[in-house]
């Protein structure tokens, strides 16, 4: 799943790929901006990514599962 965060005073949005589910995310930013806290994200290469749940301006999901796009052997 692809995931854009916006930060504030920020010019540029953060994007990762994650293996997490949209409701894991969703829990995990309620979560951190509920305790004024961190919000911690995994990419799918297990990166951990931390942002301080102040600073979030959005944050938006793409689709589970999104069909990549590259070069690949046809079947």
């Amino acid at each position: 799943m692809e995931i854009k965060v916006g930060i504030q005073h920020s010019g540029r949005e953060l994007t990762l790929e994650s293996k997490q589910t949209a409701d894991e995310i969703e829990k995990a930013v309620l979560k951190a901006i509920s305790e004024d806290g961190v919000l911690q994200l995994r990419d799918e290469n297990g990166r951990k990514v931390l942002i301080p749940a102040a600073k979030i301006a959005y944050l938006e999901l793409g689709k589970e599962n999104a069909r990549k796009v590259g070069f690949g052997v046809a079947q």
